[in-house]
């Protein structure tokens, strides 16, 4: 056990059942209704989500903190991304972007915030935008959502989306499947930006969390051994450093995500402006 490191930096990502529940089976599919660890953290950040809104949803002429808050989080996606980007076309699609950014920066700033108490043993939340399987979810969801509103709003023609215009015919035979793979990677693109992100954040300060237990154990010790407090004591601040980073980066890649959701429904909204 004395050889074993004080922290595994990648256990805080394994998926374990909390409430076993039965299984249900439609065919050859199984679907386990157990409540996992990652299950429970996406439930909490909709409780937060939903108290948050009934906190703030007022009308009053003088908002309160809360409802200043809220109204300011909305002008940032309609103000800052869906008008610039989209223009006035844009409006009725603004409470999806709203509530695709804000779901992120739920789970991103509870993954960041209650990390800290996994240097203790406790798992008190879960990264789950950590999970490849979540933001690819989210970005598959986003991308085909905008993929078939397209041919909702422009039938047959929005296949020309993958011929640029002004090109020899000749040419099209190359331009178009390179125009299509560049296309339908975006949701790949999409979820490996915040799982990566997201990710390697939180491994770095487990890291760093593991420096600080291991050399201040060995600094108990005695003897010359306990020189071994100033990197420990260094390391602590790199996780205090770590974590106002992270915070920012939470609220960065939800920005980041919600900014290219936007720009693919500018394309669909747009259609044909400068094709």
């Amino acid at each position: 056990m004395a050889n074993q490191p004080a922290i595994d930096p990648m256990h805080q990502f394994l998926i374990h059942k909390i409430v076993e529940l039965p299984t249900f089976h439609v065919g050859k599919l199984a679907f386990d209704m157990s409540i996992t660890n990652s299950v429970a953290s996406m439930i909490a950040g909709a409780a937060i989500l939903i108290l948050f809104f009934i906190l703030t949803a007022r009308r009053e002429i003088v908002p309160n903190r809360g409802q200043a808050l809220a109204e300011s989080l909305y002008n940032i996606i309609d103000r800052v991304l869906v008008g610039p980007i989209i223009g006035p076309e844009g409006k009725p699609y603004v409470p999806y972007i709203f509530a695709l950014f804000l779901v992120i920066l739920v789970l991103n700033l509870m993954s960041v915030v209650l990390a800290i108490f996994n240097v203790g043993g406790l798992e008190l939340t879960f990264a789950v935008t950590s999970q490849l399987a979540v933001t690819a979810t989210l970005a598959v969801l986003t991308f085909f959502s905008v993929f078939i509103l397209g041919f909702v709003k422009h039938g047959p023609k929005f296949v020309t989306l993958f011929a640029p215009s002004g090109m020899p015919w000749p040419m099209l035979f190359f331009m178009v499947p390179i125009e299509m793979i560049s296309y339908f990677v975006r949701p790949v693109t999409l979820a490996m930006r915040l799982f990566g992100n997201m990710l390697g954040g939180h491994v770095v300060m487990s890291l760093f969390g593991s420096f600080v237990v291991a050399l201040g154990i060995v600094a108990l010790s005695g003897g010359l051994a306990t020189l071994a407090f100033i990197p420990s004591a260094l390391s602590f601040t790199m996780i205090v450093a770590l974590t106002g980073l992270e915070l920012v980066v939470a609220i960065l890649q939800a920005f980041v995500f919600a900014a290219l959701a936007t720009v693919y429904l500018n394309e669909v909204v747009n259609f044909g402006h400068g094709h």
